[in-house]
């Protein structure tokens, strides 16, 4: 259907992906344990958005001047790099003993986590490079329907990461109830979110096309 052919490897190959370890994991991660279950699932939604804006460029054609074009590659993955930094550095200089989003409406906490996955999942692109990657190889080259064959397999990756990544900030978010329960270890979890964004900040600088 739509040219798409070994659907079901291509699932087990996306599953593979998702559960992989990578900057997506690790900014739910610091997200849910510093503001919460809320929060990580919120910044989870976001990062799945950016996906589908991904999946969507992909289809038609844009994402494909990421991987041609050295200059808009390092464009955008050094705007990316700032925008993780940035955020780590706000936690790390943060003098609070709260978490952040303690004294914040949830509502607005989660607003920002959902805003910053969408940046942060769209100025990476590794991500964008990834969808004209992987998705090919499963689109027959005659399909006549090429552009609705990248969007059921975009769809389907996404609706695997969406449930993947929830279900991580909420078990990553239940940590954060250890960290209330001892007031004076809030710091030490504001500077270890702080660290691991900066940190993929700095990876994604280092990253060649």
């Amino acid at each position: 259907m739509l040219g798409i052919h070994h659907y079901w490897l291509f699932i087990a190959t996306a599953i593979v992906l998702v559960i992989t370890p990578g900057q997506d994991t690790f900014f739910i991660l610091g997200r849910s344990l510093s503001g919460g279950r809320k929060s990580g699932v919120a910044a989870a939604l976001g990062i799945t958005a950016g996906s589908v804006i991904h999946t969507c460029l992909a289809a038609v054609g844009l994402s494909a001047l990421l991987a041609t074009s050295p200059f808009a590659f390092m464009a955008v993955k050094f705007a990316g790099a700032a925008y993780l930094i940035y955020i780590g550095m706000r936690a790390l200089l943060s003098k609070s003993n709260a978490l952040p989003g303690d004294g914040a409406p949830e509502q607005s906490d989660a607003w920002s986590a959902f805003r910053q996955g969408v940046i942060s999942n769209l100025l990476n692109p590794k991500v964008a490079l990834f969808f004209l990657a992987l998705m090919p190889q499963f689109i027959d080259a005659a399909s006549a329907h090429k552009v609705a064959a990248f969007l059921a397999l975009g769809m389907t990756f996404v609706a695997l990461g969406v449930v993947w990544c929830v279900v991580l900030a909420v078990a990553a978010a239940s940590l954060r109830g250890w960290f209330l329960r001892r007031p004076s270890m809030a710091t030490v979890l504001n500077r270890v979110a702080g660290a691991m964004f900066v940190a993929l900040g700095l990876r994604l600088a280092m990253v060649r096309q």
